[in-house]
């Protein structure tokens, strides 16, 4: 067990088509709830993965809900899931448009939790990928150190138990407001223009930063 950082962040990926229906619902949604409203979206994930999300992988902490039902962060960017947007040699994914499309949100731990509890929206976190057979997931921050923190941190996930801990998941349920979202991390100077031109009539605006280390 590693205790977390002072104020963690957590980073939630999605390709810059998705931002104007964000930004217009006010809201990152979980597949769940896109997938019984039919909506429209950019899919970055792998096929079967998504599939075992919305109709297998349990949250037992939150009794009748699936991995699905959540928004998903990670603790850290430069995600694994990133990495294999980034080689476009996975079998199971529908998705070729490489990394640069691909943004980062980030939220405030802390916030995020404070936002769930105040609005009474379920929350959990995984030790690991929350879409695997084997996961643990908590529902208290008291819980917090049983994710591998110095797994998050590394860049070399060569190693089975680094890969796994790396991909631990932080899930708000059914959706997350925009307006937690604090800063969005971009690959260069060209999609930092594009997404501040897509956030000019946003009430809400964060920072938009070119995070060159969050990618490969």
């Amino acid at each position: 067990m590693t205790p977390p950082p002072a104020q963690p962040k957590i980073y939630h990926i999605t390709h810059i088509e998705n931002l104007p229906s964000i930004v217009a619902g006010g809201c990152i949604e979980s597949d769940g709830r896109r997938f019984r409203q039919g909506g429209g979206h950019t899919s970055i994930g792998m096929t079967e993965i998504k599939r075992r999300r919305l109709f297998e992988n349990d949250v037992p902490c939150h009794t009748g809900t699936k991995v699905g039902d959540y928004v998903p962060f990670y603790f850290c960017p430069k995600s694994i899931m990133l990495f294999i947007i980034y080689k476009d040699n996975h079998p199971d994914m529908a998705y070729h448009g490489g990394q640069r499309p691909i943004i980062h949100l980030q939220l405030d731990l802390e916030t995020a939790i404070r936002w769930a509890d105040t609005n009474g929206v379920l929350w959990s976190f995984s030790d690991r990928n929350a879409g695997t057979r084997f996961t643990s997931f908590y529902k208290s921050r008291e819980d917090l150190d049983k994710i591998e923190w110095e797994a998050v941190r590394e860049t070399d996930f060569r190693e089975p138990q680094v890969k796994e801990g790396k991909q631990a998941e932080f899930l708000i349920h059914d959706v997350c407001p925009w307006h937690l979202v604090e800063k969005v991390g971009v690959l260069d100077e060209e999609m930092r223009v594009e997404v501040n031109n897509l956030l000019q009539q946003v009430q809400h605006k964060p920072i938009v930063s070119v995070e060159r280390a969050w990618y490969y």
